[in-house]
């Protein structure tokens, strides 16, 4: 295997998306005057405290009232601010869920969501705090984009798409540190999508931390088995960029999608959703089965639940299994 394939030509140090969260705000606050960042009491583990160091005009501290803070971001945007709702992924999709949809989504208005702690990457917190039904409660209220960064460096780059936007967009960031991608140019980290690996007649789709084992995975089939495995980072879930995916597909006889989500209503199910109208593919998910989570580390419950490299490989496996039938 050549270096450029190795894990380590890849996967650079872990870091962690919620202190690049915070050093982008500061980095936007500067170049937007408008910008103007709601915390709902939880500005020190989200790391949005730093914009108000930075800028204490325009840093609210709602208290722990999700709905209220959407509310207010709402009336924020009818005076030509930008708010950026800075929370945790499970209270601000779920508790807050009907004043997005009603007071930002159906007038359309110029809020964007950032929810760190999602999945059960939260780890110990338990179920109660671990958000895998937030990507299906988001895709299904019309008009709002969805980006989930797939390491720390592309932060940034997704809060400068979602200040582009004129509406609603909503950013999925996860707590522990994952790797750095080391494959991305700096051109590629506001695209749709990328390629890391792009051979081989099985695509592995991943997201957000999943990326590492779908990375892994990869390296483990070609040092084991000789056998190339696609892995594309998909960073934009809606609107899906469905030409540029049916392009990364070409020669592609299978797909695995690996997600740290509900697999019902998530990442695999919208790609699902997509191949079927435009190019019907078999498919494995790899994500929780529907089921929620517990209290222990990341580490075991990534375990437990099916979210490691190897998880993925008997996926891959299988679907080839199905393939040649």
């Amino acid at each position: 295997m050549s270096k450029s394939n190795t894990l380590s030509a890849i996967l650079g140090e872990r870091y962690s998306q919620r202190k690049a969260l915070g050093d982008a705000l500061v980095m936007l606050g500067e170049e937007n005057p408008n910008l103007f960042v709601l915390s709902p009491d939880v500005g020190s583990s989200t790391n949005a405290i730093k914009f108000q160091t930075n800028y204490q005009d325009r840093y609210v501290c709602t208290g722990i009232a999700e709905m209220n803070t959407v509310g207010i971001a709402a009336g924020l945007a009818y005076m030509d601010f930008i708010p950026v709702v800075v929370g945790y992924a499970i209270f601000i999709t779920g508790k807050a869920w009907e004043p997005f949809r009603n007071s930002v989504a159906y007038p359309h208005l110029n809020v964007k969501l950032v929810c760190t702690h999602a999945g059960i990457n939260v780890g110990p917190d338990g179920a109660t705090h671990q958000a895998i039904e937030d990507l299906a409660l988001m895709h299904s209220i019309p008009g709002v984009h969805i980006f989930v960064p797939g390491d720390a460096q592309q932060v940034l780059a997704s809060l400068r798409r979602a200040l582009s936007v004129d509406g609603p967009v909503y950013i999925r960031l996860e707590r522990e540190p994952i790797p750095q991608l080391l494959t991305a140019k700096p051109s590629q980290y506001l695209d749709d999508q990328y390629e890391i690996f792009q051979k081989g007649e099985i695509a592995i789709l991943a997201i957000g931390g999943m990326v590492e084992p779908a990375v892994k995975a990869a390296v483990t089939l070609k040092q084991e088995c000789g056998q190339d495995i696609r892995v594309i980072c998909v960073t934009t879930l809606k609107p899906l960029n469905t030409e540029k995916l049916i392009q990364s597909l070409e020669g592609v006889q299978g797909i695995v999608t690996a997600e740290d989500h509900n697999i019902f209503g998530g990442f695999g199910s919208f790609i699902a959703e997509t191949l079927a109208k435009f190019k019907p593919l078999p498919m494995e998910m790899v994500g929780l089965q529907d089921v929620f989570g517990c209290s222990d580390s990341a580490t075991n419950l990534k375990y437990h639940y099916g979210l490691t490299s190897r998880h993925i490989i008997e996926a891959v496996q299988s679907l080839q299994f199905r393939i040649k039938g």
